[in-house]
């Protein structure tokens, strides 16, 4: 006699691959909505195809799914990430023993083309990091701002999580928690300590801090709580409009611009690896491409031949 499946297994199995992936791999709420999202979405689809618990899921489903998402017209990068997202729970749910064999192994969708990453010039970048204006307290905590994210390279959520326990100005380092609650030191060059120091010693940020006792955020918000990565996003997007940059530039292409500009100026490609918390080096190795097309470019306007 064969089993009945259960009402809601999958839904409690993806409850459970959530919880493990909150706590134990320490993923950021962003990437567990991303994840709920898409896992939620396959759920759905399985259910039209009367598959009620993970054990039941076949290769066949899953083959079903991608050609289902690409008749939908969703772009390749989409399809490729639900289909990295349904790896991950089969792969969780293959190690506890609650399918008998992955139904995504061996499941291939084409390779998607890597895009470079966007990079500030050097010049751009200078005008940036010029445009708030000193003399109020929130361009002082702006200069701050900007000048950790591209003297670091520190990604978005790195930069707001900053505690001010974590800074060490006398050495010029800051202790970042990364993905996976990773933790790394990261270098500030004279500008970004400087800046800081004028930043935290700034009575106004002091009387901010004063509105939420017990904070250790070191960038406030204007009622003293800590800021969040949208306010970041504003941040960077009035200090481009007050710079003149006509592009978009996002909190993220000044940790491009970190990256690019180091191994322009010859770092080796390992010491950039970990100053960006890369756990492997294949994901620097995009940033030697991004210097090679800026090379290519050069040449391009300068040689006589070219």
């Amino acid at each position: 006699m064969s089993r009945k499946p259960e009402s809601g297994a999958i839904e409690r199995a993806l409850d459970e691959f959530l919880r493990e992936l909150g706590s134990a791999r320490g993923a950021s709420a962003h990437t567990l909505r991303a994840y709920r999202a898409d896992l939620t979405e396959l759920g759905r689809f399985l259910a039209t195809r009367e598959v009620r618990e993970p054990r039941a899921v076949t290769p066949r489903h899953l083959r079903l799914y991608l050609a289902h998402l690409s008749e939908r017209g969703l772009a390749r990068t989409s399809i490729q990430r639900k289909l990295s997202a349904a790896r991950s729970w089969f792969k969780q749910l293959a190690r506890r023993g609650s399918i008998d064999a992955h139904p995504a192994h061996g499941l291939r969708q084409a390779r998607v083309a890597r895009k470079l990453p966007g990079c500030l010039e050097s010049g751009e970048v200078e005008r940036l990091l010029a445009a708030p204006n000193h003399k109020r307290a929130a361009g002082r905590r702006d200069r701050a701002l900007l000048e950790l994210l591209y003297s670091a390279g520190t990604r978005a959520a790195e930069t707001v999580g900053l505690d001010t326990t974590d800074l060490d100005l006398d050495r010029g380092v800051a202790r970042v928690r990364g993905k996976g609650n990773k933790q790394r030191l990261a270098a500030l060059g004279p500008p970004a300590v400087a800046a800081l120091r004028a930043y935290l010693g700034d009575p106004a940020r002091t009387q901010s801090a004063m509105a939420r006792p017990g904070s250790r955020a070191v960038f406030l918000n204007a009622r003293g709580g800590r800021l969040t990565t949208r306010s970041l996003a504003r941040i960077v997007d009035g200090a481009v409009r007050a710079a003149g940059i006509t592009r978009r530039v996002t909190p993220h292409m000044l940790r491009h611009s970190f990256a690019t500009h180091l191994l322009d100026r010859g770092c080796d490609l390992r010491s950039v690896q970990e100053l960006l918390g890369h756990a492997h080096l294949v994901t620097t190795q995009i940033y030697t491409h991004v210097s090679i097309e800026r090379l290519k470019d050069v040449y391009a306007k300068a040689h006589p031949r070219a």
